[in-house]
């Protein structure tokens, strides 16, 4: 007897013996599927990666990305600042200006500067600077501050400000701060002439310094015009000279027989004719400048008042550099009247002087006056003197401040 087999699973004799009499007719039977596992390691790596999917997508999102601390304290203008108190007799620091404002004068500065918002716990970088480095921003140089001027019948007065900053810090244009040799010049007379002065403005280079006469028409305006085109300012006052009146400086002229307090209301009158200017020059005055009696109470107030004092180098008996020391006033003395001769020649060999006293002690200083063949011929030599490595600068880059030792 044969043996029977024992019937098989539908499908299992295609897994067991392959045969085809053993198929169904028509079809073609697919193995079955085997069920995989998924370990435990491979759902935690799917999900590490969704996850650095999305963090990243968040990022991308943002309106400004995560940045470093030490980048945030130099771009985001998120800044407040918090004043230290003064020692008594220092000057106070200042508020900190907009992003695009440089800081004023006045002491420095301890700025905090915050992360972005929404970042957790604040994270502050401070940074330590000195305002009185930094000059005016010259796209509102035209733009007095009121916090340095006193209101007067006459019209603005300048004075320091409640924080201790003074004109000739904040009306100051900015330079280089280099050690190379350094020329500035004045060109006094201004305001006088209104064809002159309009040409003295456009065509000197912003880095020669402009002069005002008090006696001028329209100053406030040619201020503007003068600072709008980079220039920096300072206002002449009359001194008397001798043989004073025949030589005469003009009317509220200061002179050694007036009062002290006579003095004062003239130079007040002066100083008023305009503002943003950054110290005073004297016209004339060999004799009021010889006085210590007339020129005290004169540099006192310069000092007090936060102006400098321009000395056009015209009297060897001036006393002006011993008492601007004494009281804490920027001083200037000029190293030559540029323009005395009205030539060409004359002048370019003056200017051509200044440069090689530059070169030989650092700097130098030139004093002329709003003619029309000297504005000329400073503004060609100017050109060829930077190509030279002369650096023309302002004349408050160049003065002996003693509240800076």
């Amino acid at each position: 007897m044969l043996p029977v087999s024992k019937p098989r699973a539908r499908g299992q004799g295609l897994a067991d013996t392959g045969k085809d009499i053993e198929r169904p007719l028509g079809q073609t039977v697919r193995p079955p599927r085997v069920a995989r596992k998924v370990s435990s390691g491979a759902i935690v790596a799917s999900l590490a990666v969704l996850a650095i999917v999305g963090v990243s997508g968040a990022i991308a999102l943002r309106e400004k990305p995560f940045r470093k601390p030490q980048q945030v304290a130099v771009s985001t203008p998120k800044a407040s600042v918090t004043a230290e108190p003064a020692a008594p007799g220092a000057l106070a620091p200042v508020a900190a200006p907009k992003p695009d404002t440089p800081a004023k004068a006045g002491g420095p500065q301890i700025i905090h500067v915050q992360t972005e918002e929404g970042d957790g716990p604040p994270r502050a970088a401070i940074v330590i600077h000195d305002p009185s480095t930094i000059g005016q921003n010259l796209k509102i140089a035209h733009i007095p501050d009121a916090e340095l001027i006193e209101s007067s019948e006459t019209g603005p007065l300048p004075v320091r400000a409640a924080d201790g900053r003074r004109p000739f810090d904040v009306y100051a244009r900015p330079w280089s701060g280099a050690r190379g040799a350094r020329v500035a010049i004045v060109i006094g007379g201004l305001a006088v002439s209104q064809t002159g002065t309009q040409a003295a403005i456009a065509k000197l280079p912003a880095e020669v310094t402009l002069g005002f006469a008090p006696q001028g028409n329209s100053i406030g305006r040619w201020m503007q015009a003068a600072r709008q085109s980079g220039h920096e300012v300072i206002m002449q006052v009359p001194l008397e000279p001798f043989d004073y009146p025949n030589v005469n400086p003009g009317r509220n002229t200061l002179t050694v027989t007036a009062s002290a307090d006579e003095n004062l209301k003239n130079l007040h009158w002066a100083l008023s004719r305009t503002t943003n200017y950054t110290g005073v020059m004297n016209y004339m005055g060999a004799r009021f400048s010889a006085d210590a009696s007339a020129m005290g109470p004169f540099m006192a107030e310069l000092g007090k008042r936060g102006l400098a004092y321009i000395d056009d180098g015209s009297s060897a008996r001036s006393l002006a550099p011993d008492l601007a020391l004494k009281d804490g006033v920027p001083f200037v003395a000029g190293d030559a009247a540029i323009d005395a001769v009205q030539d060409r020649g004359a002048i370019l060999k003056k200017l051509d002087e200044l440069e090689a006293t530059a070169r030989a002690k650092g700097s130098a200083v030139g004093i002329g006056s709003a003619f029309d063949l000297t504005v000329d011929t400073v503004s060609s030599w100017v050109v060829e003197a930077k190509k030279r490595g002369i650096e023309i600068v302002p004349i408050s880059a160049v003065a002996i401040d003693p509240q800076k030792g």
